[in-house]
């Protein structure tokens, strides 16, 4: 195979056409939301759409003329919830951020196989970052963010460099700002909170697929501004409900003891849901015990009916009392098809036909009901007996009866209460964990039920505070139990722990043990470990997936271009390489897929060629050489070796290429690495 080389006399710095991604550059920014939507707007309605002193702006009287003057207004009453600051905690879900997330193979579990990830960093930043890669894509987002009890809050947002706020708030860069209180005497107890939870909110909106949900815990300090805040950004009629969550008596000195919490539910798009009559269905209690005797009776008797039949009515008799599943004891049953109970066949209110059936065994006519059959077409009276879906008795003195199998019915609406025994959920994790890390944990088989309601299959479970990774631990547990393939995305604050603090003494020791800095994520991500080695001792049968990969928040690895005016030269040859000094190629590659759109678990392969590691991401979506130094000598080799991988792969849509700038020895070998990929068909080649 040959390939066209360009005559270096022939190439100028005007000719190359490799283009540059740089810290402007639209690849080097996460989605923008202000961009995107001025683009809907564009869609439905161009004339809106106007040049202003700043660029693109939106027309307001034309706005006016097309929805009427009465439906648009500036005036300061008007019903809805508002608060100092809410402007900017709007502008601020609108704002790209410029960070990027650090790959931790160290921290992960089963780092090339899993699914799942545990993502270090400010939630607000992180969420940013996800939006290219998960927008719409989300099942089921469960949050139990900070309650506003009047201590230390530790999400107070920089505007003008977030990523900046977070590094020195957790202690990884020098500065250390002080975490102000939220008291109710600063006058702000409620716009601090609000003004944190509003952006989260907004961008959590959009990564939720249109049958998906979103689940907010909260008490009762909060819960009627949440709910005024989520009927702004979800809309009114996409509320579902304000579950409670029991989770005992509290006994503190207040008028009325509060003995529970809410979990706020709201849906993206509640008419998809009716019109597609997408319902979430939740399983009755007891029903699992039943398919587990079920189970053991099959593997004793085999296709022995009424040996299995006779053994779960004798399981059932020996239950104690007020065990879940002897309220369905009534499926006592047992055929090839399942477990089912013998229901009345006969017409509801009396009249009904009373044609002849006929006895499969005896062949004689069979006692009819003194109400008649329940149908009137024999026809289909014959396709049940056919199809084995009547129960006869040992001979045609029994009235027949029609088998309603437990499969068909194990599902019932969720309540709007769930009960918690907090007790119970805080023993489980101290001997998980041996010791008591975290106070209050929620309970992971609450989670498992909200989980096990509405998702399914490889639906994308996403949780932003993740605090002791109860989320992580149900998705586990439920995966276990229904075998399906569901997926985490975790995000948890590195919120240092103090070991002078009473209460934070324990988990700062915990950290200590395990050689780990003092932080909550790494609480997190030890909760994780021991709960997925734990679940798969318990399901030997199931070889699901227990890992996460785990990702660090930080700045861009692309350097920004901000001089010291009194070291321009120093700056200048310093930007020459506009890579962070100390990242690594794997760090490089992982924000391309963020800043890509692509998942963070896609396949990645690598391949050396002509002497250089080369990636090929997604099956040839992307691929990427991002070694430091590319010859003019290797340009030929190089580039005949990626073509050829790729018409390999021959991925279905468009490839893009991507390369280090200053990787190439000049222009020359630059542009005709360009020249010879797109003309094979790779048109989009880039460089950082």
């Amino acid at each position: 195979m040959k390939f066209k080389i360009f005559a270096t006399g022939l190439i100028t710095k005007d000719d190359n056409n490799m283009q540059k991604i740089d810290a402007k550059s639209q690849e080097s920014h996460s989605a923008d939301l202000v961009a995107q939507n001025i683009e809907k707007l564009k869609a439905l309605f161009p004339e809106l759409i106007t040049e202003g002193a700043n660029g693109t702006a939106i027309n307001m009287d034309v706005l006016k003329q097309l929805v009427g003057d009465a439906t648009v207004t500036e005036a300061e009453e008007k019903y809805g919830l508002n608060w100092h600051g809410k402007r900017r905690a709007r502008q601020l879900a609108l704002t790209p951020s410029t960070g990027t997330l650090r790959p931790c193979p160290e921290d992960s579990v089963d780092w090339d196989t899993t699914q799942n990830l545990m993502i270090e960093g400010d939630n607000l930043e992180v969420l940013k970052l996800l939006q290219k890669s998960y927008a719409g894509k989300v099942k089921l987002i469960y949050i139990d963010p900070p309650y506003n009890t009047g201590k230390d809050f530790v999400y107070p947002d920089d505007f003008q460099d977030n990523i900046r706020n977070y590094l020195e708030l957790t202690g990884q860069v020098e500065g250390g700002k002080k975490i102000s209180s939220n008291t109710e005497a600063s006058g702000r107890f409620h716009t601090d909170w609000l003004n944190m939870m509003y952006p989260r909110l907004k961008l959590a909106q959009g990564l939720l697929t249109r049958d998906g949900a979103i689940f907010v815990s909260c008490d009762e300090v909060e819960q009627p501004r949440l709910r005024m805040a989520m009927d702004e950004i979800f809309g009114p009629e996409n509320f579902v409900a304000d579950m409670v969550w029991a989770a005992g008596r509290k006994n503190d000195s207040r008028l009325i003891s509060v003995s529970h919490e809410y979990i706020v539910c709201y849906t993206r798009d509640r008419g998809f849901l009716t019109e597609q009559k997408i319902e979430w269905r939740q399983r009755k209690k007891g029903i699992e015990d039943i398919y587990a005797q079920y189970e053991k009776l099959k593997r004793k008797h085999g296709a022995n009916y009424a040996a299995m039949t006779a053994g779960l009515k004798k399981w059932y008799k020996e239950l104690a009392d007020g065990h879940p599943a002897k309220a369905h004891k009534h499926y006592c049953q047992i055929d090839k098809l399942g477990v089912y109970f013998a229901a009345d066949i006969s017409w509801p209110g009396g009249g009904g036909p009373k044609y002849e059936v006929l006895h499969p065994i005896t062949k004689k006519p069979v006692k009819i009901p003194a109400r008649g059959w329940i149908t009137p077409d024999r026809d289909k009276m014959k396709s049940w007996i056919a199809e084995d879906r009547v129960h006869f008795g040992e001979d045609e003195t029994s009235v027949p009866c029609l088998k309603s199998y437990l499969k068909d019915q194990e599902y019932q609406a969720p309540y709007s209460v769930f009960y918690q025994d907090g007790r119970a959920a805080t023993k489980r994790l101290r001997e998980l964990m041996g010791g008591d890390c975290f106070e209050f944990p929620k309970d992971e088989a609450v989670l498992q039920e909200l989980i096990g309601m509405m998702t399914s299959g490889d639906d994308v479970i996403v949780d932003f505070f993740a605090g002791s990774g109860t989320t992580g631990h149900a998705v586990m547990l439920q995966n276990a139990q229904d075998k399906q393939n569901r997926r985490y995305i975790l995000v948890q604050l590195p919120e240092p722990l103090a070991p002078e603090n009473k209460e934070q003494k324990v988990a700062a020791d915990f950290c200590d043990k395990l050689g780990k800095p003092r932080t909550i994520a790494e609480l997190t991500k030890e909760r994780l470990r021991r709960a997925g080695r734990k679940i798969k001792d318990e399901h030997p049968d199931w070889q699901g997936d227990t890992g996460f990969r785990v990702f660090k928040l930080d700045t861009s690895n692309i350097r920004a271009w901000n001089p010291k005016p009194a070291q321009l030269e120093a700056e200048l040859f310093a930007h020459q390489d506009h890579i962070v000094e100390g990242r690594t190629e794997a760090d490089i590659l992982y924000e391309l897929l963020l800043k890509l759109g692509l998942d963070l678990c896609v396949p990645i392969e690598q391949r050396e060629i002509a002497g250089k590691t080369v990636y090929s991401v997604g099956a040839g979506v992307l691929m990427a050489c991002l070694v430091p130094a590319i010859s003019a000598a290797d340009v030929e080799a190089l580039a005949q070796g990626i073509v050829g991988w790729h018409q390999d792969l021959a991925p279905a849509g468009d490839t893009t290429c991507v390369f280090r700038d200053s990787a190439f020895a000049d222009d020359v070998a630059k542009t005709n690495l360009a020249a010879i990929l797109q003309q094979y068909g790779i048109k989009n080649v880039r460089s950082l």
